[in-house]
Order: structure tokens, then C-alpha cells, then sequence
């Protein structure tokens, strides 16, 4: 039986993955600034509906937005030096002289950083000097965030308060690229990891909330078993919670962290949902995820909790891939939540649920996200048998792989189909996000100036013209 679609997904719709530091930025790394404009225009030009990202919060170790060390803060590297210009914090003259070669090739945090916290330190200076610090708009982020914020300027030993200004100026930023958004009729699409780094702010102000031993270590860590990506498993060794701590707040920090993320969003992404309904937790002394063990988890009571604290609304994507269990399922389902297949999964022998034919509406297909290889480098090394499933299920004689699963995800019944920009592009190996299991090397791809890695106009254009044939063109375009 088809059960009803959280509203934000009730109907036909696509959109694009696309990472905000892989869109063009002239500083090492895309930003808030222009680049994120252009890429506006590009969505709002193929007649998308969604632009979905990965965790914007500060980078962790290895470059990743999945270890960040906030669940509240914003990475201070996607403040646009372009935004500080045009609010007259800098000169004009900043923007001249920067080398062209960060405006190119892939992202590259360490330079980014090197040119662009000079550049915070003096529009932070001259925030002060202006009476900033006075006026109404800094009060009111101070006020509004004060769940978070003085926690994040204690992990940062942020005596100055340059820190606490990065953050009003992200959240100054961001609100200009969500109202442009919105002008454009593109809803954002966020991403919520279901766990938090060890060496994080949420878990220096709440070490009650974790399974910490009594130095402050992990007692056991966060993973999954051995899969497709690696034979000893993935040890991402994040603490797990004590639910029981978290029960006895009634989820407060989860209800301040939903809150917080869906005031960016329009909608967000639980990264690895099954966790909310049975974790593997793996002993801290091991070194590889093959000793450990499943345990429960309050999936139920949490989103009963979150929701009524929203509202009574969830707009809330949950990312079930892997293996399902009937609890797994019967929890996405009692909150009606659209739930995640990928293309590249639906020709193996077994993992038939991915195939189109089988897509309930309920339901975002992906050719493949982040985690997985472009569509190109898949096909190039798909076994002979998937290949032969794939060819004989499409009709098609594999010229153009990725053209080929992306018109295939928008053919789907899912209400929603979202492709990876590298997809849409039509990009091979070298346009990799991230490959799991490795922990240097990922999140460097970014978009260029010009080229076959360009915001194509010729590629929105071929977009718009199969979203509107398949019936997903952005609501209040003819079709």
C-alpha cells in the first residue's frame, strides 16, 4: 500500500548534488559569493527544483564535512570574501591580486585559508570599529544562537571574537542565498550526519550525552561492517551516544540541532537513518569495524520529539541504503519519509529494490551521490554481468552512461530524482568526491571557469528538456 509523502516531496521534482566548495571561488574554494550565484542561475536555468548539498559545517580531519566539529556552526571558509567587500568590511582592492591559479583546478582548504583569514581578521576589525558590535542584527544572532555559540567560542578559544563574527557573517551570507533561492523557486537540500566527531564542539559542551570513558575517550566507536567498499569494514570512529542521557532530556539537543539545520534548509538528509534504529558500535581498542555489534536505537521516541518541536512537520530524507531490516522500514514509514535508491545498485544480481520498475513515489533516485563513483568511472569497471542487465534493461548500447542512468532517474516513478553534478556534466574518475574508506584525497572536486568541468549552459539546457518531458520542470514553468 502507497503511504502519503512528506510535503516537501509530494510531487514530481529533480534537482542536483553539487557540494557548495565544489561550485567556482576565485580564494581556493567555492563559497557564498559569486560562484554560488552562478550555480543559482545554472539550477534555475535547467528548470530544477532542489540543489542539494553535503554538511556545511566546519571541515574535519581529512578535509571532511562528515566529521565536522560543530553541528551548529557554520565552515567559516564559505563566507564569500566578496559578501565582506560589498558590506564595506574590505576594500574592493582585496579582490585584485589574488592568484588565478586558485580560481582553478581543485579545492584547496589549506591555501584558501592562508588568504582568506587575513582578510577575516581585517573585516572583523573593522566590524568593531563601525559599532558592530552594538547594533541590532549582532544582538539578535547572539541571542537567537545562544544554545550553541558560546560553546563554539570556548572550542575555538575564541577570546577576540573573530570566531563569533565568521558565524554572523555565515549566517548573514547564508540568508542571502536562501532568499535568492527562493526567488528562484530552488528549495535547498541539506545533510545531517546521524553522528558527531570525538574532537567536536557538541561533544566538549555535552560530554554527558556520549559513551566517554572517564579520561573523555570513546568507549566504542562508530562504523559498519564490511561491504561493498571495504573488506574490514569502515571504522569512522565517531562516539556513540548514551540514549539514556538523551531520553532524560527529552532529545533537546537533537530538537536544537534539527532546529537549526532545517532553518537552513528547506529540507535535510539524515546521513546513515538506519543508526536511528540500530547502530554498529565497534570496541575502541580495534583497529579495523570487524568486531563490532549492533545495538538499538530510539529512533522512535527521537522523531516523535523532533517533529512535534518543528511543528509537527519532518522535512527530513532518509538515507536507507545498505541492508534494511523490517525495523529499518517500519520506522521511515511511520514517519512517511522519502526514502533513497541508487541506479548505479540496480543491475546486480542482488539488489533487485533498485531497479525503476520497483520506486514506489515515496522515494529519491539517485544515479549515485558522493560516496559512489561518477557514472562513467562505474561503468567502466561494472562486471560483464551487470553490464549485460544494464544494457538489456535500458536498450541501450552504453555510448553515454551517465546521460543514460540520469534520464533513467528522472523516468523513474520517484516522486524525486537527483543527480550529482559530475553526472550531469558527464565527468569520469577525476571528478571523484569521496571514496569510502579512505581518509585523504576526497572532497576536492570543484567546478571550473571553463572547460567540460564548467557550468555548461548547453547542459541545462538538455536538462530542462528532459525534466520537462518526464514531468519534473520547477513548478510555474511551462512545460
Amino acid at each position: 500500500m502507497a503511504r502519503n509523502v512528506a510535503g516537501p516531496f509530494d510531487g514530481r521534482s529533480a534537482g542536483v548534488l553539487l557540494h557548495l566548495t565544489s561550485v567556482p571561488g576565485a580564494f581556493g574554494i567555492g563559497d557564498l559569493g559569486p560562484g554560488a550565484d552562478a550555480a543559482l542561475a545554472w539550477i534555475q536555468r535547467a528548470g530544477l527544483t532542489w540543489w542539494q548539498m553535503l554538511p556545511v559545517g566546519p571541515i574535519g580531519p581529512g578535509d571532511s564535512p562528515y566529521a565536522s566539529t560543530s553541528s551548529f556552526a557554520g565552515e567559516p571558509l564559505l563566507v564569500g570574501i566578496e559578501g565582506l567587500v560589498e558590506d564595506g568590511l574590505l576594500p574592493r582592492e582585496v579582490l585584485t591580486g589574488v592568484p588565478a591559479s586558485l580560481g582553478r583546478g581543485s579545492t584547496r582548504y589549506a591555501d584558501a585559508a592562508a588568504i582568506k583569514y587575513p582578510l577575516f581578521v581585517r573585516a572583523w576589525q573593522s566590524f568593531k570599529a563601525r559599532g558592530g558590535l552594538k547594533a541590532d542584527p549582532w544582538k539578535r544572532f547572539v541571542r537567537r544562537n545562544r544554545y550553541w555559540l558560546p560553546g563554539w567560542r570556548a572550542f575555538t578559544k575564541d577570546s577576540s571574537g573573530l570566531h563569533a563574527f565568521l558565524q554572523f557573517q555565515f549566517a548573514r551570507q547564508w540568508s542571502r542565498l536562501r532568499a535568492a533561492a527562493d526567488s528562484r523557486g530552488i528549495r535547498l537540500l541539506g545533510d545531517v550526519p546521524i553522528f558527531v566527531a570525538h574532537g567536536s564542539a557538541d561533544v566538549r559542551d555535552h560530554p554527558e550525552l556520549f559513551r566517554l570513558a572517564q579520561n573523555g575517550d570513546p568507549t566504542v566507536v562508530t562504523g559498519v561492517p564490511p561491504d561493498q567498499f571495504s573488506a574490514t569494514g569502515q571504522r569512522w570512529g565517531h562516539p556513540h551516544y548514551r540514549w539514556s542521557a538523551h531520553r532524560r532530556t527529552g532529545f533537546a539537543w537533537w530538537i536544537e540541532r534539527m532546529r537549526a539545520a532545517t532553518a537552513r534548509f528547506d529540507a535535510v538528509r539524515i546521513d546513515h537513518f538506519i543508526g536511528l534504529h540500530h547502530a554498529y558500535e565497534i570496541p575502541a581498542t580495534s583497529d579495523t569495524a570487524m568486531n563490532g555489534t549492533w545495538h538499538p536505537a530510539p529512533g522512535d521516541a527521537l522523531l516523535t520529539s523532533v517533529r512535534q518541536a518543528l511543528g509537527g512537520v519532518l522535512p527530513v530524507v532518509a538515507e536507507d541504503l545498505g541492508s534494511l531490516t523490517p525495523g529499518v522500514v517500519a520506522l521511515r514509514d511511520r514517519f512517511a519519509l522519502p526514502g533513497m535508491r541508487l541506479l548505479q545498485d540496480a543491475f546486480s544480481a542482488d539488489d533487485h529494490r533498485s531497479a525503476p520498475h520497483w520506486h514506489p513515489r515515496d522515494l529519491v533516485c539517485y544515479p549515485g551521490t558522493h560516496d559512489n563513483p561518477t557514472t562513467i568511472e562505474w561503468w567502466a569497471h561494472l562486471d560483464a554481468g551487470s553490464r549485460a542487465r544494464a544494457r538489456a534493461y535500458m536498450g541501450w548500447d552504453g555510448l553515454d552512461p551517465a546521460a543514460a542512468l540520469v534520464r533513467l532517474a528522472f523516468t523513474s516513478p520517484a516522486n524525486t530524482a537527483i543527480a550529482t553534478m559530475q553526472d550531469l556534466l558527464g565527468l569520469g574518475p577525476e571528478a571523484r568526491m569521496n571514496l569510502p574508506g579512505t581518509v585523504t584525497g576526497n572532497w576536492h572536486w570543484r567546478l571550473q571557469p571553463y572547460g567540460p568541468s564548467s557550468l555548461r549552459p548547453e547542459v541545462a539546457d538538455r536538462i530542462r528538456a528532459l525534466a520537462s518531458l518526464t514531468g519534473r520542470l520547477r513548478k510555474g514553468l511551462p512545460g
